[in-house]
């Protein structure tokens, strides 16, 4: 079989999560400053993503980190583009921890109107699509964010989603659909209920072949996207943490059977560049075991 059945079917059987590493220009500062570093430790953005690339070096070649708990990875196009222990990212991802790599896409995200976030126009994205492709890239994710419950705004997510979704398809990699629902929207079990009958149109427009995968803010009400994981194309629901702390997201997300975690900064909490080999891979292992345990339900 080939890398992309054998990715495919780990992805379908395995039980497990997605390490989402892929936070990008606007949201790197933060992640550097909740690991230790300052933003006094550089001077422009090359010398900013090597520290970053160095941080997700550490998780990613922590012996922590591997292919029993982890099933896929998120990276940003920068981090793709670098390599780990003399293999580009993608290629060591697979090769040496059998995690099956992703790629952020999306260029940010637009301003706010009808009470979403639509994404910004990404330009070159075939160029992206087949460069990815040929770096060993199984999958992509794209993100757009919804901030009320707004009937016409959320139709706009979802119809954008799908969009360039088939653009994704046609190049031969699954793309990850995730329309965000902000956790502080006003209304947002109202925005949920929106949000899945648009979704559920669009998925049932989809030829049997077309496969696709969501990511989704975790529910106010449990196990509201079940529909979803028993969808014939969908491959898997996983969850974004959203600015839940991990043991909330945790919590929240052990009460929807078959979604599985795709979290980001929980899953990075409490690791810092001051820790010791010993102490980062010792909260490294807890952290991807208590994400594991609650994905596994």
């Amino acid at each position: 079989m080939s890398n992309f059945d054998d990715q495919f079917n780990k992805i379908k059987t395995q039980k497990g999560f997605i390490a989402a590493l892929d936070q990008s220009g606007g949201s790197t500062p933060k992640a550097l400053g909740l690991y230790g570093i300052k933003e006094d430790a550089w001077t422009n953005d090359d010398e900013m993503f090597t520290l970053v690339h160095q941080m997700r070096t550490r998780m990613i070649t922590s012996p922590a980190f591997g292919g029993d708990r982890i099933f896929g990875a998120i990276l940003f196009e920068g981090t793709m583009d670098r390599d780990i222990e003399g293999k580009g990212t993608a290629e060591y991802l697979w090769s040496a921890k059998t995690i099956v790599p992703f790629l952020k896409v999306d260029k940010g995200l637009a301003d706010e109107a009808e009470g979403v976030q639509l994404m910004k126009p990404i330009p070159g994205l075939d160029g992206l699509l087949a460069r990815a492709k040929a770096k060993g890239v199984f999958g992509t994710k794209m993100r757009s964010v919804i901030k009320q419950a707004n009937a016409a705004g959320i139709e706009s997510v979802v119809a954008q989603q799908f969009h360039i979704g088939h653009q994704i398809l046609k190049a031969g990699l699954v793309p990850i659909i995730e329309p965000e629902v902000d956790i502080h929207c006003p209304d947002k079990a109202g925005a949920e209920k929106l949000l899945k009958a648009a979704i559920t149109e669009e998925l049932d427009k989809l030829n049997p072949d077309q496969i696709v995968m969501l990511k989704l803010t975790l529910p106010e009400e449990a196990g509201f996207y079940t529909d979803f994981v028993m969808h014939p194309n969908v491959l898997k629901v996983v969850a974004l943490s959203g600015g839940y702390s991990r043991d909330e997201a945790n919590a929240r997300l052990a009460k929807n059977h078959g979604v599985v975690a795709s979290f980001s900064r929980a899953l990075s909490e409490g690791l810092t560049a001051q820790q010791s080999e010993a102490e980062f891979n010792a909260m490294m292992g807890a952290s991807i075991q208590s994400i594991y345990d609650a994905s596994i339900t």
